[in-house]
């Protein structure tokens, strides 16, 4: 048998080390925009915690190492001349460390011990290990020496501020090795099962299995999908928690959460080759449906947020879904999604249109997901084509479920709803030359040099082709060196770094490619691909990218930037067409 890759070699400056499954990662990034000396171990258990501080240390003077840090997907190293440390996930709550010429200093991330906050550290005397305890995650540390020497303890149960932590070291030429687990309240002492070259071979062939499902297409055309695939192999979560099925965070960094429309994109890149987890991707949501039938605006760990929703692209994502999945959903899947995006969809028509009104309005930039776009400058609570075109798109959905039901009634119902939504939106927000925004109180109506304001090009071949063309002229507006600007960059509201008022996102980069696509501009849709394919090779997997440079904004490892990726590669290398 031949041996698995070692995988791409990445920065743990923009990609957490971490494994399938796992809630913590190994990382300098210990809060939002934060970046720490020393990597610690970060855990994503009620939120975003450094727990644990890692430091490599210098056995002759007792000094911090400068060791240079390596990562490929199943191993983590710290290279210094003197010697080197080796980090691999032996199971998702247990890291196996080995040292040798250099030692370890395992440290409480935090100084400050309260009756509320803070590490409590202390010896455990049936393990005879050591025992860090964590208010802000509420889960337990323990670490097992299973070779080496136990050089220095402080603050072993100690209250108040000071420093709590072990130092492993070995003799010289001598080996130490330690077990780090995550737990909850107990734990039986921990066996070593496996010599640590066979823990770090397992974590290296865990990756090549998952990106050889997810990724059998690439080749040095698509010289990013292993590296998109990391990102979403060690971003995933088991069921814990609020979270009920394993889930696709948008980051191990500090956008820990799923939100209820970057699940979308997770699922459609997983669902040829991981088909049971894409589907629990989209379905993850809908676990958390509220009463009037809104999906909530994130869920994570110890939270479901309900103060925002996000649009509804269900409708386009399951229809994709659908088709890349390699097995029909059975008569109980298509009757529960049924009634589930039904809920949904009634959300809209109901709650969210005012009376005698046909186009449904959001209350917030954030309801769309473009939180701050430039449409939502004159007023926030608006009728916009964009959410009108998701809608249709949803009904359109909704029709052809209900008709594989045999629900007869209940398909032409929705088929009329669309059509009568459709028109709609031609009649009321299109002016013959651009798509504006409504208020959703009274007549008033503007426009903006937001790519928002195009985003009805998703609906496509549905669209009227003269307006589809007019369109697809704007869109190639947006359209810099690096893919599409979500403002025009000519435009005096245009922030390099501004969020949704200038920077390149990959939702609306598929969005607007798979429009242009299914109504017939080609040449633009190959383009649009092209180029954010190369960003993504050039800059990796951010959250957005500067629209002029290419630079890589905010969190620097987002899974839905590195599904969208595998979405367009996976297209280019089988022909162009989805």
């Amino acid at each position: 048998m031949t041996a698995a890759s070692p995988g791409p070699a990445f920065s743990v400056h923009d990609i957490p080390f971490s494994t399938h499954g796992s809630w913590f990662g190994i990382s300098p990034v210990v809060a939002e925009q934060t970046y720490a000396e020393d990597l610690h171990l970060v855990s994503h258990q009620n939120g975003m915690h450094a727990v644990l501080r890692l430091v490599p240390l210098d056995t002759a003077t007792g000094d911090r190492a400068a060791a240079r840090v390596e990562a490929t997907p199943g191993l983590l190293s710290w290279i210094h001349p003197g010697g080197r440390i080796d980090l691999a996930y032996e199971s998702p709550d247990t890291v196996r460390l080995r040292g040798t010429g250099i030692g370890l200093r395992v440290a409480a991330a935090a100084q400050a011990l309260t009756p509320f906050s803070g590490t409590y550290f202390f010896p455990e005397p049936v393990s005879g290990g050591y025992v860090f305890t964590s208010y802000e995650t509420g889960r337990r540390y323990g670490i097992t020496v299973l070779s080496g020497t136990v050089s220095d303890v402080s603050g072993a149960q100690a209250l108040g501020s000071g420093d709590r932590g072990v130092t492993v070291t070995a003799e010289d030429g001598g080996v130490w090795e330690i077990a780090v687990e995550e737990y909850e309240t107990g734990r039986r002492p921990y066996v070593s099962s496996a010599a640590f070259g066979k823990v770090a071979e397992a974590a290296r062939n865990s990756f090549a299995d998952f990106v050889d499902a997810v990724a059998p297409w690439r080749s040095s055309a698509t010289p990013a999908a292993e590296l998109a695939a990391y990102v979403v192999w060690s971003a995933t979560v088991r069921p814990a928690g609020l979270v009920t099925r394993p889930a696709v965070l948008m980051s191990k960094h500090w956008m820990d959460k799923v939100w209820s429309w970057d699940h979308c994109f997770n699922a459609l890149a997983l669902a040829p080759g991981c088909p049971e987890l894409a589907w629990d991707q989209f379905a993850l949501p809908f676990d958390h449906q509220d009463r009037s039938g809104a999906l909530p605006d994130s869920v994570t760990h110890s939270e479901v947020l309900h103060n925002f929703v996000k649009p509804p692209i269900h409708g386009w994502a399951l229809r994709r879904l659908r088709g890349r999945l390699p097995e029909p959903l059975s008569q109980a899947q298509l009757a529960v999604t049924y009634d589930r995006l039904e809920r949904w969809t009634d959300f809209w028509l109901t709650t969210r249109r005012t009376p005698g009104a046909a186009l449904p309005h959001y209350q917030h930039g954030n309801d769309s997901g473009w939180d701050n776009a430039t449409t939502f400058d004159p007023e926030r609570v608006v009728v916009t084509a964009d959410l009108a075109s998701f809608l249709i798109l949803q009904l359109r959905e909704l029709a052809d479920l209900a008709a594989e039901l045999g629900r007869t009634d209940d398909s032409l119902r929705w088929t009329h709803t669309a059509d009568a939504t459709q028109a709609a939106l031609l009649d009321r927000l299109w002016t013959g030359e651009r798509f504006v925004a409504r208020g959703a109180g009274h007549e008033n109506t503007w426009s903006s040099s937001s790519l928002l304001d195009l985003m009805p090009i998703a609906l496509g071949e549905q669209l009227p082709e003269d307006v589809a063309g007019v369109l697809a002229d704007r869109i190639e507006t947006h359209l810099t060196p690096y893919g599409l600007a979500t403002e025009l960059p000519t435009s005096p509201h245009y922030l390099a770094d501004g969020y949704w008022r200038g920077p390149i996102w990959a939702p609306a980069t598929v969005l607007v490619e798979d429009g242009l696509r299914r109504a017939g501009h080609h040449r633009l849709a190959d383009d649009i691909s092209a180029r954010f394919r190369a960003l993504c090779e050039a800059h990796g997997f951010a959250e957005n990218f500067d629209a002029l440079t290419g630079t890589g904004l905010r969190d620097r490892a987002y899974t839905w930037t590195a599904s969208s990726y595998l979405l367009l590669a996976e297209a280019h290398v089988r022909g162009g067409d989805h």
